[in-house]
């Protein structure tokens, strides 16, 4: 975590940044907030960001909102950072009766879910670090007018708003200060001279919490933890102590920090979280924990990819990168050999190698610190994703024992079913919105409530979803498409095309430009139009249309490219319509 006064000396660089991608950020708060949002930009630029930002004057937030003529609406946000401090809210709460003491939290409820509709600007809003006034004491949880009982009520109540309003994400300002202390977090000699709640100390703990949610809603999350095994998930080498001897364990001792770690890491790969093993050890050796150790939380239906031998760690986790098929910038490599991390951040500057510490025991209180897997969506089939990795890592294997690549395909007995939004689709839709961004032909992003608004548009919009499944097995849905429909022209404008990176070489972009045909046919148009805009990350992408027999327009500042419908002919692929 970089200090306040190194994110100040970026921000007062801002003027020499330049080729990052540019974000809108509006920062509205209700106590001084100038040094918050100077740890904003300064953790923006670390990140990968050239932030504009927009700082409201202070104590404004209801003024900022609720006029549509206000500074913030000409700002036009892509990111609103809302900070309410439970300061103010105290010093309210000190000003009312008990009837409107009762209310609170419900009134603070009302509020956000009013900002919520008069924006289409994702909406950041800290929630309440607590302060205990001590009027009531421990009693204060059975009084419901009291303002402990208020304040844990509104912070509750928030997460049921968050899930009631998509655009709203909670930035968990009272984990930051169950972490560091409330007397980290907050100094009351500063406060009183200078309106500012937040510590130095603390500012960028938070402006990293902001970022984490901006990066997770771009995409930039991570997917994969890659994992050593000796020290790292157990006590002792295998290959030296033998199973019998390696500490791990729920009694007493180390052995339990491993174990809970590994209870950490399985919830990882339950949340969707692809685990990989990297360890310098004969395979048969290092799998024998995962098989017969009693105490293992972990088994070897729990790893993707698992990568045993004595060679370099970095070429095998390139290995690992490849069978995946995944950025390198969203893998975490997890090793306690202080040589290995840094031979691996040497070789491969783009992956996360956290600096572990030497003692086991404090692992898990360090990683849940860097907060490494920041997420802004779920769905039930993160759960499967090992599993489809798994298969993935089989079919690579099959694949090396066939000459010709179309024979391979057709091997594969690949189907796909075709649908359009459905109630059940649409939040893994939004997921690979959020997610895609190598197979991403114009990386716009959506939420669930975007997505079911265009589903319900069918004058405008026509979307498609696919999945693959082969002998292998189900790969689940892998791609969107949302066309949008110009009647007067006869023409489809292709708004989305993204597609999951594991099923890459297998035909499918060929299919779905078939089925997208075969529905422009059927539906009178004349015409398809791609765009391609291009990013740091989808640069795979960037011959996607021309490759496919699409002809460039000759737009200046656009990639623009035509299909003409009435002369295509279905391309070759070995996908059947389900």
């Amino acid at each position: 975590m970089n200090s306040f006064n190194a994110l100040k000396k970026i921000y007062s660089r801002r003027a020499e940044i330049k080729d990052l991608p540019h974000i809108k950020v509006a920062v509205v708060g209700d106590t001084a907030t100038q040094f918050l949002a100077m740890a904003i930009y300064g953790t923006g630029v670390e990140r990968g960001f050239d932030i504009e930002l927009f700082e409201a004057e202070y104590n404004q937030v209801e003024r900022q909102f609720l006029d549509k003529a206000s500074d913030l609406y000409r700002f036009d946000a892509d990111y609103i950072v809302v900070f309410q401090s439970t300061h103010k809210l105290l010093t309210r709460y000190g000003k009312c009766g008990d009837a409107d003491r009762l209310r609170l939290a419900d009134e603070r409820l009302d509020f956000v879910r009013t900002i919520c509709e008069t924006t289409d600007a994702k909406i950041i809003y800290c929630n309440y670090p607590e302060i205990d006034d001590a009027v009531f004491g421990n009693f204060a949880n059975q009084v419901e007018f009291s303002f402990l009982y208020q304040l844990r009520k509104l912070n509750y109540k928030l997460m049921e708003v968050a899930r009631e309003c998509p655009n709203l994400y909670i930035c968990d300002l009272a984990t930051i200060q169950n972490k560091l202390g409330r007397d980290a977090v907050f100094q009351p000699s500063i406060y009183v001279s200078t309106e500012m709640v937040l510590s130095i100390e603390a500012l960028p703990w938070v402006a990293s919490r902001i970022l984490d949610i901006i990066c997770a809603l771009k995409g930039k999350i991570k997917k994969c933890l890659v994992l050593d095994l000796d020290n790292t998930l157990w006590g002792g080498v295998i290959g030296d102590d033998g199973i019998e001897n390696i500490q791990i364990g729920h009694g007493l001792g180390i052995g339990k920090a491993f174990s809970e770690f590994q209870l950490w890491i399985k919830k990882l790969k339950e949340r969707g979280v692809i685990l990989a093993v990297c360890s310098k050890n004969t395979e048969s050796v290092a799998k024998e924990p995962f098989v017969k150790h009693p105490d293992m939380i972990l088994k070897l239906d729990d790893i993707a990819v698992f990568v045993a031998n004595w060679e370099n760690k970095a070429d095998n986790i390139r290995r690992i990168q490849q069978i995946l098929n995944i950025g390198f910038d969203s893998m975490v490599f997890l090793d306690d050999n202080p040589f290995e991390r840094n031979m691996v951040r040497a070789n491969i500057p783009d992956i996360v190698v956290p600096e572990l510490p030497e003692d086991p025991g404090e692992y898990l209180e360090y990683l849940y610190g860097l907060n490494l897997f920041e997420t802004v969506s779920y769905s039930a089939a993160d759960s499967e994703r090992t599993r489809q990795y798994q298969v993935e890592a089989r079919r690579v294997s099959e694949r090396m024992s066939f000459a010709n690549e179309d024979e391979f395909l057709a091997s594969l007995e690949m189907v796909s079913d075709i649908q359009a939004f459905t109630p059940f689709n649409i939040p893994r839709v939004a997921q690979l919105s959020q997610r895609s961004n190598q197979f991403n032909l114009r990386t716009v992003r959506y939420t669930e409530g975007d997505i079911e608004r265009m589903g319900k548009d069918p004058e405008r919009y026509a979307p498609f979803t696919f999945t693959l499944a082969d002998k292998f097995g189900d790969n689940g849905l892998i791609c969107v498409v949302i066309l949008e429909k110009d009647n007067r022209a006869k023409t489809l404008f292709i708004d989305t095309w993204f597609m999951s990176c594991r099923v890459l070489k297998r035909g499918m972009e060929r299919f779905t430009l078939n089925v997208l045909v075969r529905y422009a046919r059927e539906n009178g148009f004349k015409k398809i139009i791609g765009e391609y805009i291009p990013t740091v990350k989808n640069k795979m992408v960037e011959d996607h249309y021309a490759q496919l027999g699409f002809v460039k327009l000759p737009e200046m500042e656009k990639n623009l490219y035509m299909l003409d419908v009435d002369s295509y002919i279905d391309k070759t692929c070995y996908i059947l319509s389900k």
